[in-house]
Order: structure tokens, then sequence, then C-alpha cells
């Protein structure tokens, strides 16, 4: 990821050394060679990386969030399902589904990857991968750990993003790249000739066609998540 080095010469990294080694991150203190010679050092966070998932309901206008208990922040926060991936080589898409069930009870016929970001990369290399959830359907959610166990869920509307930014109840920098990036995917495949989106329609298993999947995703909201106030 990234886009060459923009016109700033070469840097190289020649040494690192640990920091601290804890379950979620590593920290260590890199050291670098300047293009002019200069050598720097940097502490660095190293993460295995994330994915963030955007949860669309049959309707396509409404998604389901969580808001969870943050400790680094002291709250609870309006978020995306999300989680580590803490398992390597694993395929990001298979971990995308198994946060979905963690978190929100939900399994999708279709995850479609919308983008990438870096988080942090001032001083982290942690990356987001980020998925758009079709064809939602509902299962028992496996919760790990306390503050999964009491968060909840809840169901924002897409258009509403902007007033959830200004009114502060939307803060979480993935899950807002994540809603506009979803919009933004959604608007162009709207917008693609007729054929196309038909193909669409049926490679994400018809989700929008009135079919199984749609029907599911139906019950889960009759009975699902508060609308966000």
């Amino acid at each position: 990821m990234g886009g060459g080095d923009g016109g700033q010469g070469q840097f190289r990294q020649i040494g690192e050394r640990p920091r601290f080694d804890g379950s979620f991150f590593r920290v260590v203190t890199g050291t670098f060679v300047g293009p002019d010679g200069f050598m720097f050092e940097r502490e660095l966070v190293r993460h295995p990386g994330a994915v963030a998932i955007v949860p669309l309901e049959a309707n396509g206008r409404s998604v389901l969030m969580i808001r969870q208990f943050r400790g680094a922040v002291g709250e609870p926060i309006l978020e995306l399902p999300a989680g580590k991936r803490d398992i390597p080589d694993e395929d990001p898409a298979i971990c995308a589904g198994r946060e979905l069930v963690e978190e929100i009870g939900q399994e999708a016929s279709s995850l479609h990857e919308i983008g990438r970001f870096y988080n942090s990369p001032g001083y982290a290399d942690e990356a987001t991968i980020l998925f758009l959830a079709e064809g939602l359907k509902p299962v028992a959610r496996d919760a790990h750990g306390v503050e999964e166990e009491h968060l909840t869920v809840e169901r924002i509307l897409l258009e509403d993003v902007e007033e959830l930014m200004a009114s502060g109840d939307l803060c979480d920098a993935k899950s807002i790249i994540g809603l506009y990036a979803a919009r933004s995917f959604l608007s162009s495949r709207s917008e693609e000739p007729a054929g196309g989106a038909q193909a669409g329609a049926g490679q994400a298993g018809g989700a929008h066609a009135g079919g199984r999947e749609t029907g599911q995703a139906g019950g889960a909201q009759a009975g699902g998540p508060p609308e966000h106030a």
C-alpha cells in the first residue's frame, strides 16, 4: 500500500530493537537513514492489521453499528464491527465474517472489499481493510471479551453520517472512512449499466432481488437493534 516516494528520495531502515511486546501490538525503536545520509530513530508500533465491516441491511439504506466501551478513551464509542487480524496469513474476508458473528450476530452472503487505509502512519504500521457485507442473516452471537459481551447494536442510516459527525456521536475514524467508502461504492454500483448491475446482484447471492437473504435480513430488522436517535 502506498504511492511511491513522492519525490522525497530514498529512506532506508537499517535496524530495529524491541521496546515492548504485548498481546495486541509491539513497540520498537527503528533506526533509519535519510536521503542525505543522516541517521535517525523513531518509536514505532507494529500491528498485524485489522478489518472493519459495513453491514448493509436489505433496504440498502441502513447499516448495523455497535456501541462499545473503549478503555483508551474511557467511554462507549459508536463504531463499525471490526477486529484485529490475529491469525497469520488468514484471508481477511474470513476474519471479517468472524467479526460479524462475534459482534453483531450476523452472517453475510457476500463481502466486497471497498478500501484499505493506514490508521496512524505517523507512528504505527496498522492497516485496515474495509468490507461491505450484504445478504445479512441473524445467527447466535459469539462475543469475545467483556467489552463485546456488553456492547449494543444500533441501526443508522447512511444518509445521516454527516449529522452524526456534527453532533459528535460518530467520532471513530475507521467508521467514518468505512461509511463514506460504502456510500461511494453503492453510488458507483447504482450508476452501472443495467446489465452490469444485474450481474452484480447475481454475484451477491440475490441479496437485493427479493430472495432468501432479503427475507432473513428483514426478520433481523423486525426484532433487531433500535433505530439511532
